[in-house]
């Protein structure tokens, strides 16, 4: 596959970095003292309700709107004080495709490099690149209005790719797409990645995070309630099981009465034959093993269950509605 942007050369500083970062607009706190970096060829999802600061969060490192307080670097660049070159070397998507629905597919990627610099011949090489990485080649001369969504989000992503950004701002992009659409676009942040681009990417839904994201920022009332790796967060707030399902003729509650013997603390499905305990790790499975056998009961089935992303969002959002205001 053709590059879709050049080499990046390693680097130890931030490509993204926030520090005590606070916003008001009057007296609402939209953001409250928010900390967080992330390295270059790495994916920071930021991952929150409506309303919790995320967009906002992305205009202020996209220097679209000021912070009240804190620092805010892109790329080495101070946001606030070098807003233009910052810009130079970032790609921004927002919540909505945001194409010229008056001109083709090409048109809309020729505009770009043109406005950005490049001569006639360049700009037609480029638009050509992008248009046959996203699948473009067949509508490049349609108009982008008569594209479908996945096609709009696709354009709109090879429109902030013309430059060549060595960060790049995805504000919420597989809203609205089919599951197929979704992973194509997903297909295409892990290659941006691999080719060493910085990407923020701000996200509702936990699979993409889990899937894209190299350190996971939540946010809740505009501040970071938990950050981390997703296995440290779900280590943090999650909870491992293991669920055993019974050999027919098996008894449940002999079974739930072995394993609370053992220390354990299982619960019975609603199908009757299967029953769930928490565990710390894996090797526990032998524990139920030992359990059940010395009941003489006989398990069809055995699964160790990790926690999983919406586990972590469950617990941290009830945990920030029993906070006080």
């Amino acid at each position: 596959m053709t590059a879709l942007v050049p080499s990046r050369a390693s680097s130890p500083q931030p490509m993204i970095e926030a520090i005590d970062v606070c916003k008001s607009f009057g007296s609402v706190c939209a953001l409250d003292s928010v900390t967080l970096s992330a390295p270059r060829g790495s994916v920071l999802a930021l991952l929150g309700h409506n309303g919790a600061g995320k967009t906002t969060l992305v205009n202020i490192l996209t220097a679209m709107t000021p912070l009240t307080s804190g620092t805010a670097r892109v790329a080495g660049f101070d946001v606030a004080r070098e807003p233009r070159r910052m810009r130079e070397v970032i790609g921004l998507t927002g919540q909505y495709a945001s194409v010229d629905e008056r001109l083709s597919g090409r048109d809309n990627l020729v505009l770009i490099a043109r406005l950005l610099g490049a001569d006639r011949k360049a700009a037609r090489l480029r638009a050509q690149t992008l248009l046959e990485v996203f699948d473009l080649t067949g509508a490049a001369k349609r108009l982008a209005k008569t594209y479908s969504g996945g096609m709009r989000r696709r354009l709109d992503l090879a429109v902030c790719l013309v430059g060549s950004p060595d960060v790049i701002f995805l504000d919420e992009p597989t809203t609205g797409l089919d599951p197929s659409s979704r992973i194509n676009l997903w297909e295409i942040v892990e290659t941006l990645v691999e080719e060493g681009t910085t990407v923020l990417l701000t996200t509702q839904y936990l699979d993409e995070a889990d899937r894209l994201a190299d350190t996971i920022a939540v946010l809740s009332g505009g501040s970071v309630v938990a950050s981390g790796t997703a296995a440290q967060l779900k280590a943090q707030v999650g909870e491992r099981s293991i669920t055993v399902t019974l050999e027919p003729g098996n008894d449940p509650r002999a079974a739930c009465a072995a394993l609370q013997r053992a220390g354990m603390a299982p619960t019975i499905g609603v199908d009757g034959l299967s029953i769930t305990t928490p565990v710390r790790a894996s090797k526990e499975l032998a524990a139920v093993i030992r359990a059940l056998d010395d009941e003489g009961l006989e398990a069809a089935e055995l699964a160790f269950g990790e926690p999983t992303l919406d586990d972590v969002y469950l617990a941290l959002a009830k945990k920030s509605a029993h906070q006080p205001a």
